[in-house]
């Protein structure tokens, strides 16, 4: 190891262990005004308005974003455009949540005294107490007095890194108050793994599922796995409730005779299945545990009546397994 390489790791460690006491220490010095900040906005009937300006707007972004997409209205404004129309944006029933490491960002001015003069609540997030946007807010959330990250004190590091922190606390807060549900969560994320990852079985399974009656002869039962494409055919009774399944190895076990039985004398009884409702990671997982690539979808009220079917190659598509 090159005497470069041993300088460039000692200074990333120091870097991320000075950025990770900073956030211990402000973990430790949370108290009543973070909880008064999170009623505020609970409390409020528009958005979160979340402005910051500089390495603090960029944060600001990141954390309307999170609000956004975990069940907070939120929306990002930019100081300087705030000053040049956009303050129309920010209306009564916001709260806005204003981010600056000094508390004296010029370009904030405009955006605190329009949340004065329209009695808008404003969130302040700063590290002077004695700072403009603190004394002016009606909730201030100050950061720990700690030092940045680099040797030099003055690159915004540490504090950003608090300020995100903060941010993902009150949005989790929030989040976890409103019992906000993998369910709901999944409508803000449609797109990507992550969507992919929150599919349920219904979403993605075949409607068209390939079955016959426990009496069918073979014949009926091999053209049906052939017209369908699944390599499978489920196997029901009388009142269209699941028995069985045949398989190729099914096929395989009986093939003497085949064609001179019934599908009831094939088929493997009480095959595995699954609800609609079930996260098709859920599926995935059952598949490759019993080996196996593709489950019927049956009524989630337990009677046993396909709905559906589900194979591996739908889960493929859809960027799952």
């Amino acid at each position: 190891m090159t005497s470069s390489t041993t300088d460039f790791l000692a200074t990333g460690r120091r870097v991320i262990r000075r950025e990770a006491e900073a956030l211990e220490t402000l973990a430790e010095g949370l108290d009543g005004s973070f909880a008064a900040a999170v009623d505020l906005i609970l409390n409020a009937t528009g958005r979160v308005i979340v402005s910051g300006m500089g390495k603090s707007g960029h944060v600001a972004r990141k954390i309307a974003a999170t609000f956004a997409s975990t069940g907070t209205p939120a929306q990002f404004v930019h100081p300087a455009e705030a000053s040049h129309g956009d303050l129309g944006m920010v209306m009564r029933g916001d709260v806005a949540l204003v981010l600056s490491n000094s508390g004296e960002t010029p370009e904030l001015a405009d955006i605190v005294a329009h949340t004065r003069r329209f009695d808008i609540p404003l969130i302040g997030v700063a590290g002077r107490a004695e700072s403009t946007l603190l004394k002016q807010s009606d909730v201030a959330l100050l950061l720990p007095t700690v030092p940045e990250a680099c040797e030099t004190g003055i690159v915004p590091t540490t504090s950003t890194t608090m300020t995100l922190a903060l941010g993902d606390a009150l949005a989790i807060a929030l989040m976890e108050h409103r019992q906000f549900t993998p369910d709901q969560f999944r409508v803000f994320h449609p797109g990507g793994k992550l969507g992919a990852r929150l599919a349920r079985v219904g979403d993605l399974m075949s409607t068209d599922a390939p079955l016959v009656t426990h009496d069918s002869p073979m014949s009926d039962a091999l053209l049906m796995m052939s017209a369908k494409g699944f390599g499978v055919v489920g196997v029901t009774d009388g009142d269209g409730y699941l028995q069985g399944i045949i398989t190729d190895g099914d096929l395989r076990r009986h093939m003497a005779g085949l064609l001179g039985l019934s599908a009831g004398d094939v088929m493997t009884a009480a095959p595995r299945t699954i609800g609609p409702g079930a996260l098709a990671e859920k599926a995935v997982r059952i598949m490759n545990e019993k080996k196996i690539t593709c489950l019927f979808v049956v009524d989630p009220e337990g009677s046993q009546s396909v709905i559906g079917l589900l194979h591996i190659h739908d889960c493929l598509r859809a960027g799952i397994a």
